[in-house]
């Protein structure tokens, strides 16, 4: 059906055009969980726990750097390569590389003036660790905006390789580099600076592929600037991409920050091991929001219900298939990183059950980005979060690791409940599997 809606040859394009990012997507997330778990195994839990804890603060830091251009400039970009606009294309790449360097310097410089001041809490391992990491968030933040830009530009390798593999095949190559082939001891301020490294590296490459495809027609041509635009763009994308990032990294922040280090470090690694359930889900929105977007433009409601509910019911197979399976492992599976880390296995089931139930209400947050609700997915995302903080503060000081993937699963839920709601009052649909059951009861003439 949606061949003959939009045509064999539009859905051929996007789904090719996708195909490339998707694998790359998916073998750099398989990297990305690769890197944390030798990580895990080699150091222990209590360095990794000082790791996973400063991890957490400067991947926020860092989305918050990057103003939302991370994602505002695959659209900007694209628009004025579309009309020629060569001045403002060169515009607003100037315009967000500058903001998202200074934004991230300032932040560097404000979290090392604050972890320098005398505090009998922070230990000496956790401040070495955050000095190295806060001069990560400006490096971190400008790989994704220049990776955006080559994506602008249509280098779809060019700009997920450096961002999804270098960076993270750079760090297990140091990791692995540092202990087994020097012998050395690592502690977290030193794997904070092999991931710095590691990220570097992928600046550098994606500046030479940005340089590398950018039009030549922007060479010569007067900076213009839409000011007043971008910021009305960047400001709910911010608060999106920010809050999420804070939303996922929650209970390794509360723990740290009550003084659970290990406990963090358990907790970081079961939420990536059941964040593998969500991969389903993240890769079919990367190949399909282009077409949710279409449709919706287009108007065609019925189209865009259907591709969304059938999504929805890939994404739940896959993700009770892969959480059922780890669950079965977990036991094993933990105890293979060593001593304190089976502390983990009941909150790794809750967190599994809560991944397969997100599975279950569909791509929500993407369906809202993609037909222009971003404010009130910006709002539904920060008002989920403030509860989940609050929360997490109530249950982890009564129950540790479990209090923290309780919080996160409960968020989950009445975060999906609340997108739901939305997505029905305002534009009639529901995209989750139930709409398939329906779909198939009246195609058989069965009663729904």
């Amino acid at each position: 059906m949606l061949d003959r809606i939009l045509g064999s040859g539009s859905t051929r394009r996007v789904t090719l055009g996708g195909i490339t990012a998707l694998a790359a997507y998916v073998a750099g997330a398989g990297l990305t969980a690769c890197s944390q778990f030798l990580i895990a195994r080699i150091v222990g839990a209590e360095t990794f726990g000082v790791y996973s804890y400063v991890l957490a603060w400067v991947t926020v830091l860092a989305y918050f750097s990057a103003l939302g251009f991370d994602i505002a400039l695959l659209r900007f970009v694209s628009a004025y390569l579309a009309s020629q606009a060569w001045g403002l294309l060169r515009g607003v790449i100037r315009y967000s590389e500058r903001r998202v360097a200074i934004t991230g310097s300032l932040i560097t410089i404000v979290g090392m003036i604050a972890v320098t001041i005398p505090n009998t809490r922070i230990s000496h391992e956790l401040k070495d660790t955050f000095l190295a990491g806060f001069i990560l968030v400006p490096v971190w933040a400008l790989l994704w905006i220049r990776s955006s830009i080559v994506r602008a530009f249509g280098g779809v390798l060019s700009a997920v390789v450096p961002d999804r593999m270098v960076r993270d095949g750079t760090l297990i190559c140091i990791i692995l580099l540092l202990s087994w082939g020097m012998k050395r001891d690592l502690n977290a301020s030193l794997v904070m600076l092999a991931t710095f490294s590691g990220t570097t590296i992928a600046l550098i490459l994606a500046t030479l592929a940005a340089r590398h495809l950018h039009p030549r027609e922007i060479d010569r041509v007067t900076l213009s600037y839409d000011i007043p635009a971008w910021r009305k763009t960047i400001l709910p994308l911010m608060a999106i991409t920010a809050t999420e990032s804070m939303l996922n990294r929650c209970g390794v922040l509360v723990l740290g920050w009550v003084g659970l280090t290990k406990e963090a470090g358990i907790y970081a690694l079961i939420f990536s091991i059941s964040f593998l359930v969500a991969l389903p889900r993240t890769a079919a929105n990367t190949l399909l929001a282009p077409m949710i977007s279409d449709l919706f433009v287009r108007k065609q409601h019925h189209a865009l219900q259907i591709l969304t509910a059938r999504l929805a019911l890939w994404t739940l197979c896959g993700a009770a298939l892969s959480a059922l399976a780890l669950s079965v492992i977990a036991d094993h599976f933990l105890a293979w990183f060593g001593h304190g880390y089976e502390a983990g296995v009941p909150a790794l089931h809750i967190l599994l059950l809560g991944q397969v139930l997100a599975a279950s209400c569909g791509s929500q947050l993407s369906i809202m980005t993609m037909t222009g609700c971003e404010r009130s997915a910006a709002l539904l995302l920060l008002l989920s979060a403030i509860f989940n903080v609050l929360l997490s503060a109530v249950l982890v000081s009564q129950l540790g690791l479990v209090g923290a993937a309780l919080s996160t699963t409960i968020t989950l839920v009445i975060w999906n409940i609340a997108m739901a709601a939305f997505i029905w009052r305002h534009m009639k649909l529901l995209p989750s599997p139930v709409f398939m059951l329906q779909f198939i009861l009246r195609t058989k003439g069965l009663p729904a």
